[in-house]
């Protein structure tokens, strides 16, 4: 009999350990009543973009456009990251072990956290160039674990969410750790994280009220909640990777296969569409051929498809 190796044993491994924190970690302050979910003014048309297989086993994790017109997708459970053209043709392709969250430095080098999975001690960060002609990812950083959410701010700083431990990670350029940022965003089961002018957003997973939290990047202590999307285990919504939408905020949700969108002064929320397969991560299209960035958003799913969403 095979062994299964521990890369494509991560997607199993990661929903074993989000169904477990679900059931016994709390919300972390009291209980909110649930906001309540209209569907958004603007409708929203979704179109497969790619294809997927097998529900779980051809999980897609995350996606960054690179600015230059190729799409990046993170296959956690292939080991790659993908590089797609606009008419989704597969122009490339990079090896990475376990690849999760995905960024585009300020640099124009692309991050991806490899060795995503809670249960792991061989995480870190690679980095390939996406102009290259055979891209090849090297290492960044490494010694971390349980890591997944990724965001890079102007500077060149990295930040990292960890499903099942407190504090969202700080990488500094040179690669070193800054662990008293770390200590003071001590937000515990961090998932997606998106970074708007100087404030951190992150979706927290396993709070069952499903809260979005703001941190300021320079008062990380600061922190605030900008909205709670569920109010019991029953109505989590499972929050995933989020990004900027015109202003806004848009959330996937994991367990309801939807796409929220939050407007972060207010907190007031709408469903923006629905009928998604366990969609882990949305990213507003960029320099990704006629795709309006105004209207245009794209979504990867643990069911392997990436779906292009068209809003208005």
């Amino acid at each position: 009999m095979k062994i299964r190796s521990a890369a494509r044993m991560a997607p199993l491994l990661g929903v074993l350990g989000l169904l477990a924190s679900l059931v016994l970690v709390p919300a972390t302050t009291s209980p909110a009543r649930a906001a309540t979910l209209g569907h958004c003014a603007a409708p929203a048309r979704l179109d497969v973009f790619k294809e997927g297989g097998i529900p779980l086993l051809d999980w897609r994790e995350n996606l960054e456009f690179d600015g230059r017109g190729t799409l990046w997708v993170a296959h956690l459970t292939k080991n790659r990251v993908e590089g797609y053209a606009p008419d989704g043709t597969l122009r490339t392709s990079v090896t990475v072990s376990g690849p999760g969250g995905i960024r585009r430095g300020p640099d124009g080098m692309m991050y991806v956290n490899y060795g995503v999975n809670p249960l792991t001690h061989d995480s870190g960060i690679v980095r390939f160039d996406p102009a290259a002609a055979r891209p090849k990812a090297e290492r960044f950083v490494s010694g971390l674990s349980g890591i997944n959410g990724l965001a890079v701010d102007t500077e060149g700083n990295f930040y990292l969410s960890r499903e099942l431990a407190t504090g969202i990670l700080k990488i500094r350029p040179d690669g070193t750790r800054d662990e008293a940022w770390t200590k003071a965003a001590d937000v515990f089961g961090a998932n997606g994280l998106t970074i708007v002018g100087d404030q951190l957003y992150a979706s927290v997973i396993t709070d069952t009220t499903s809260p979005i939290v703001r941190i300021p990047l320079k008062d990380p202590a600061a922190r605030s909640t900008v909205v709670r999307l569920g109010s019991s285990l029953l109505d989590t919504k499972v929050l995933d990777d989020l990004t900027s939408f015109d202003g806004d905020l848009v959330v996937a949700s994991f367990r309801k296969g939807q796409l929220l969108r939050v407007d972060p002064a207010t907190g007031r929320t709408c469903v923006l569409t629905d009928g998604l397969r366990m969609p882990s991560s949305v990213r507003v299209a960029r320099a990704f051929g006629d795709n309006d960035p105004r209207r245009v958003l794209f979504v990867v799913e643990a069911s392997g498809r990436v779906v292009k969403v068209t809003v208005g």
